[in-house]
């Protein structure tokens, strides 16, 4: 009887533990949820509206109509119009569109001849799942009101950048960002907590150093732990998988070195709200979750709906994906990725200032 009187003493205690520690009671509760909806959404090997642009060099009624079947197919949004087929290759290196539609001159006479493909399709094929998707429009159905018959247009798809639809293309670049998520966030979160467990703060209440320079000062040494990341994650990517890296060694460091400020300031933030390094892991991977589901690392940004892309811009790791993809896939430059390092830079300021503005140099 006593035994089961102690066990009852113990359970209650727990649970009361639980009550009063609300982080963790959310997390009970927000993780199946977030779970649930995240992978609902993410996981939609059914990919729409991919951006689209077409050069139409015939210029004819049949061009047209192809470009306008093309856009109720729903697979792309023609939004953007090219001169010629170098000017849609261009696009398509700066990450401006995903899938270029370049019709021939002599479009209408390959139509009627059927000896060869009557236009071409030119995909971002850093996505392999993006190629499959745009290899739906192969053989569209040409409805032509003044047509006797309806006409099947053969396309020529030409993947660039994956051209053997490798995975380890796709993935290693990413991989980059999404360990780098993982280790900085993680390791800034539980610093000054741990700083607060072990009374090292007593030690800094007492010294001259200001909040911020506390923070750059937490932040430089994992800085360079950041870069040898890098170093190694591209090393074995290319020596392992032969994972290219047809843009500028430089400037993957530059835009790994901002990626890898944004996410220690951000764990900064998480290290000033949490109580205890075990809060400080739970609310890291709160915030990891969703950023390797939503920032297009496994799943195509293109394939979730319009609300969980308006989230997912929100997220450093998002814009990582698009820069890193962009240099050692696409070899482009910062100066055409400028979109997403500015997302960066303006992340990283809010976030460090939010997290210099909360932290105190006490010990409550």
């Amino acid at each position: 009887m006593n035994c089961w009187t102690r066990l009852f003493a113990i359970i209650k205690k727990e649970v009361r533990q639980l009550l009063r520690d609300r982080l963790t009671f959310g997390m009970i509760v927000g993780i199946p949820v977030m779970q649930i909806v995240l992978f609902g959404y993410a996981i939609n090997s059914d990919v729409r509206h991919l951006r689209g642009a077409v050069a139409d060099a015939a210029g004819t009624q049949l061009s047209r109509q192809l470009v306008a079947d093309v856009q109720a197919s729903q697979v792309a949004d023609i939004s953007r119009r090219a001169r010629n087929a170098p000017e849609l290759e261009e696009m398509l290196r700066r990450g401006e569109i995903d899938i270029g539609i370049y019709i021939p001159r002599d479009f209408e006479r390959r139509l009627q001849q059927g000896d060869r493909p009557a236009a071409q399709l030119l995909v971002d094929g850093s996505d392999p799942v993006l190629v499959g998707t745009a290899r739906g429009l192969t053989g569209l159905t040409l409805h032509d009101p003044g047509a006797v018959a309806a006409q099947t247009v053969v396309f020529e798809v030409r993947n660039y950048y994956n051209p053997e639809r490798r995975s380890a293309v796709f993935v290693v670049p990413g991989l980059i960002g999404v360990i780098l998520t993982m280790t900085m966030v993680l390791f800034t979160a539980v610093a000054i907590v741990r700083e607060r467990e072990r009374g090292n703060l007593e030690m800094l209440i007492t010294t001259p150093v200001k909040s911020a320079e506390l923070m750059i000062g937490k932040i430089l040494p994992y800085v360079v732990i950041g870069l040898l990341q890098v170093t190694l994650i591209m090393g074995l990517g290319n020596l392992v998988f032969d994972v290219p890296v047809n843009g500028s060694v430089l400037d993957v460091y530059l835009a790994s070195l901002l990626f890898i400020a944004a996410n220690l300031s951000l764990g900064l933030v998480i290290s000033t709200a949490a109580q205890n390094q075990f809060q400080a892991m739970q609310m890291t991977f709160f915030f990891f979750l969703p950023s390797i589901l939503l920032s297009g690392f496994m799943f195509p940004f293109a394939g979730m709906p319009r609300p969980a892309q308006l989230f997912a811009e929100l997220l450093p790791l998002t814009h990582f994906v698009r820069l890193i993809r962009g240099i050692m896939l696409r070899g482009a430059g910062l100066s055409e990725l400028l979109p997403e390092m500015g997302a960066l830079l303006l992340f990283m300021a809010i976030t460090l200032s939010f997290a210099t503005l909360r932290f105190r140099k006490r010990l409550d």
